[in-house]
């Protein structure tokens, strides 16, 4: 991966200057310490901060076509460069590179706009076609890469990362209120809203094109699912085994690289399966890297033990201290770009250090696979609470709820369960009905929003998730319309930003996701959801595919989601400087963003021992992140950027 920047004149007024195109590509520089390119002409500006893993001498950005009438600046991988490569000069294209890079070029003088259906990879592209003056800004199908852009006076700012738009901003950033209502309902805006005003993302599967002062944007791609029980056909063997082949294709594709590429291992099922093919299925050497912890409700030591030995993995681990945690925070928020409702970002940060470290570019993940094949226990919740809501009374229903949380305590009985998991049980056919238990615990941190910020609110968050629904999501069954709002909220808006990509390209460090390969998906959502879950065992197809690789004790372990400790990392001991300072009563009233009060009574019922509760956990991080984003961005926004 790398950064990509640029300015186009919509209205053409000045030349962009190189200075301008130098200090964007300059806040990138984590991104791509490889190496800067620039291209200026009349009518825009284009630069690049480059991670070199293809074709590391010649494969220096901005890259353009035979005549220099098209060029780009890319941000990622095109995996199946090999075979459009090879097609491409059967078809007459003259390549100077070896490249993925120069395959889009070509692509797109080939198919126009629609070149980018031929790519499987991921990807933020900026392609400037200058006989036409036009600019394609383009983002891989499910939102792995990061893409930005906002307006100036006649220009069009964009970046890979926020950070290098704010160079050439007119003045003070401020926070989107709106944006922030959405993330802490549903842990990320709705896209194509950030929590900086006036900065809007390219959403996933999205092609805007800006072509004589217009905008026009196309959504190329996006999740679907049969209707009326238009399923695929197959055997249950026969559609493991299409899995399999699939997934097998997938990440071999996936190790394509002239640098070496390692693999995130957990202890879980989706890594496992990765590195097993990696493993029975290329010539790659078996490097991986884990993270552990110190507290052992969090840490999957053993799981990981379990297949190193099983698979004889070279392996690195990090074992995560509290105050490494606490201590990296701060620094975290400044990659994430925006405020997070967990600290589990900030380990995962540390892991691509080590990675880093190791002299590793690239890494495999099992990110995906839950959203994909349907491993979720917020899965498990949806159909539970679909059969209790066919008799919302019943008091049995319900308890079966003990099967996913055998750990609960549900001595209080219905009205415990009810107030929790039944909300919401009259509207089983909303999209949102496996959602609604999640993000009403979520949304009581803006209980401690202040009445200023409040007042600004002018749309209700789910009002504003329901517009962004395809209209065919009414015809799905429930289980894919669970799998749907999960993708394109958690997945594409936390998952693969703050805790992914960001967390990543902190330490230079490029991630593959295969189970987000867009044929497995597109695979995946055309069966029918009793492959996925079987009864209440999650991802079944995926175990059926690929159990005989496994250690027994992976295949049938309870799923154990990643977490990293919260309040404890803060209040667990030495509470660290930047927390007593932005968190002050009077360091929140400067701010705005919070009731001073509340967040002190939150503090002080810390400090008593008594917030052990994931709306205190999350009220907490949610209101420090916050802080720490406005310190950053707002208070510290002429030091850093001003000119």
């Amino acid at each position: 991966m790398c950064g990509l920047t640029g300015v186009l004149n919509i209205f053409p007024a000045r030349r962009v200057e190189e200075t301008d195109i130098q200090q964007m590509v300059g806040m990138l520089h984590h991104r791509g310490p490889d190496g800067t390119g620039i291209y200026i002409d009349e009518y825009i500006g284009l630069g690049h901060a480059r991670l070199s893993i293809i074709d590391l001498e010649g494969g220096k950005q901005p890259i353009h076509n035979e005549d220099s009438t098209v060029w780009v600046v890319f941000n990622g991988e095109i995996f199946n460069y090999v075979e459009l490569r090879e097609n491409l000069i059967q078809k007459g294209h003259i390549f100077y590179t070896h490249t993925d890079t120069e395959v889009i070029v070509h692509l797109y003088e080939e198919y126009g706009d629609e070149f980018v259906q031929h790519l499987n990879g991921q990807f933020a592209i900026a392609l400037w076609d200058k006989n036409p003056r036009k600019l394609i800004l383009v983002r891989d199908r499910i939102g792995i890469l990061p893409l930005f852009y906002a307006r100036k006076e006649g220009q069009l700012l964009f970046a890979s990362e926020v950070k290098a738009i704010l160079p050439l901003w007119e003045s003070s950033p401020e926070l989107n209120p709106h944006a922030l209502d959405q993330l802490m309902t549903f842990w990320s805006p709705v896209s194509p809203e950030t929590v900086f005003k006036g900065v809007y993302e390219v959403s996933p599967g999205e092609l805007i094109v800006i072509e004589n002062g217009q905008i026009s944007k196309k959504r190329y791609w996006d999740w679907s699912f049969p209707q009326n029980n238009s399923y695929r056909a197959g055997t249950e063997s026969q559609l493991a085994a299409e899995l399999h082949d699939l997934l097998v294709d997938a990440t071999q594709i996936r190790l394509r690289s002239d640098v070496p590429v390692g693999a995130y291992l957990s202890g879980g099922l989706d890594s496992s399966v990765l590195v097993s093919i990696i493993h029975h299925y290329s010539n790659a050497p078996l490097r991986t890297f884990s993270i552990g912890f110190e507290d052992d409700a969090y840490d999957e030591g053993n799981y990981q033990n379990l297949l190193i030995e099983h698979l004889g993995t070279e392996h690195s681990r990090i074992q995560c201290k509290n105050h490494q945690i606490s201590e990296a925070f701060l620094n975290t928020i400044w990659h994430t770009e925006s405020p997070i409702l967990r600290t589990a970002p900030v380990p995962m940060r540390l892991l691509s250090g080590l990675v880093h470290e190791k002299d590793y570019k690239v890494v495999l993940t099992g990110e995906g696979s839950d959203e994909v094949l349907g491993g979720y226990d917020i899965f498990k919740e949806g159909k539970i609470r679909q059969f209790w809501a066919r008799n919302a009374e019943s008091s049995f229903r319900p308890l079966l709820l003990k099967k996913l949380y055998p750990y609960l305590d549900l001595t209080k009985g219905h009205a415990y369960l009810k107030n929790f998991f039944g909300i919401e049980l009259d509207k089983p056919e909303s999209p949102f009905f496996a959602h609604f238990p999640r993000w009403n615990t979520t949304a009581k941190i803006k209980e401690f929003l202040s009445g200023g910020i409040k007042s600004q609110l002018r749309n209700d968050a789910l009002e504003t998730m329901e517009k962004s629904l395809p209209a065919a999501i009414n015809q799905w069954h429930s289980f894919n319309k669970a799998q749907y709002i999960e993708a394109k909220s958690l997945m594409a808006g936390y998952l693969l930003c703050s805790q992914g990509d960001r967390m990543l390209m902190a330490n230079s460090v490029e991630g593959r996701f295969p189970f987000l390969d867009h044929r497995v998906i597109e695979f995946a959502n055309s069966i029918h959801p009793k492959f996925k879950m079987k009864a209440l065992n999650e991802k079944y197809l995926l175990k059926k595919a690929f159990q005989k690789y496994l250690p027994g004790e992976i295949v049938k372990r309870y799923k154990q989601p990643y977490r990293a400790p919260d309040i404890p990392v803060f209040f667990g001991g030495n509470t660290p400087a930047f927390v007593n300072e932005l968190l002050d009563k009077q360091k929140l009233r400067d701010y705005g963003y919070f009731e001073a009060s509340k967040v002190e009574r939150l503090i002080k019922k810390i400090q008593a021992g008594r917030a052990i509760g994931y709306k205190e956990n999350m009220a907490l991080i949610g209101i420090l992140s916050t802080q720490v984003w406005h310190y950053h961005f707002i208070e510290n926004y002429r030091r850093n950027y001003s000119q």
